[in-house]
């Protein structure tokens, strides 16, 4: 009986970092905390992270996740979302007496606070993001209506007209390309060459050292795949940072959504995983690819992540 015929040699190369960041490991944890304090249920407005995955294994485990607040029962508690909330929803949360944490990013709050110090100092602020994303609806929700105006795009920044009288000052989600988003202040500053600038850099260190591990491979794969779910704005930047680098990529949620003949004359695949990917659904990729090739994996490290956010101090109490 002759031996089956080998299976094709398929090179693969992980960028590294990858996958969960430190606000999003702290979100995650938050929820489970508060299960285990509590019992179930526990309700989550919106998604805590965006990654079906994760949302699935915290329903699994007592969570119940809502769009709104109306839908929270008055006697559980209820954890916001790791993007950030508008202050009118913790307000209505505090009349109606609810049991809530809050388990927005603190580099999320970083941009919250910029935001209500600008408004503080008679600052106009001309927002970069991602109209209807979570954390935009959540920043603009800390300030008054009309002070904030939101820039989706370099053509919007050449034409956009903040209202006369007021200091202007630039902000950005924090998800957003990096290149992207340079190109959108360079176009702000040549235009309003006054412009006040952020204290520190408001796109988040996860979203750019993910970016730039991309970056790093991009040049030596024939093709890349990306894990993360398709309303992660920090995912989907990682497939055009691939695109740009010259390679055909694709966002995948999970393993089974990998469609082999678009493989098919790849020898070298990157492999990346948005900020609220697991790294249990790249071993899942890796382990299905395994079925077809002959895996020869390689990670690639650029930057060595050692960020840790604290948790608050009613769950670790």
């Amino acid at each position: 009986m002759p031996d089956p015929s080998p299976l094709p040699p398929l090179d693969l190369l992980i960028a590294a970092p990858r996958g969960f960041c430190a606000g999003v490991d702290r979100a995650i944890r938050i929820v489970e905390l508060t299960i285990e304090k509590y019992g179930p249920p526990v309700y989550v407005r919106h998604e805590i992270v965006h990654n079906k995955f994760v949302v699935d294994d915290l329903k699994a485990k007592g969570a119940i996740f809502v769009e709104e607040l109306d839908e929270v029962p008055d006697d559980v508690p209820v954890v916001f979302s790791a993007h950030g909330v508008p202050k009118a929803v913790p307000a209505k949360a505090s009349e109606r007496g609810l049991n809530f944490l809050d388990a927005t990013c603190p580099l999320v709050s970083k941009v919250h606070r910029q935001a209500e110090r600008l408004v503080r100092n008679g600052h106009h602020i001309l927002f970069i993001g991602h109209k209807g994303h979570p954390e935009v609806i959540g920043t603009f929700g800390q300030v008054p209506e009309g002070v904030m105006t939101l820039v989706e795009t370099a053509a919007d920044a050449a034409t956009v007209t903040p209202p006369p009288g007021f200091p202007l000052a630039f902000l950005s989600q924090t998800t957003l390309s990096v290149d992207d988003t340079a190109g959108i202040i360079e176009v702000l500053r040549a235009r309003f060459p006054e412009i006040a600038a952020p204290r520190s850099e408001d796109i988040c260190y996860a979203t750019s050292n993910r970016q730039a591990a991309v970056k790093a491979i991009a040049s030596q794969c024939d093709a890349m795949l990306v894990i993360g779910a398709p309303n992660s704005s920090n995912s989907l930047r990682l497939v055009e940072v691939a695109e740009r680098g010259g390679v055909k990529a694709r966002l995948v949620q999970r393993a089974a959504e990998v469609d082999f003949e678009w493989l098919e004359d790849v020898r070298t695949l990157g492999v990346s995983a948005g900020a609220s990917a697991p790294e249990i659904l790249v071993r899942e990729l890796v382990d299905l690819l395994a079925t077809r090739f002959t895996i020869h994996e390689r990670e690639v490290e650029s930057v060595t992540e050692d960020m840790l956010f604290k948790l608050p101090r009613t769950l670790v109490a």
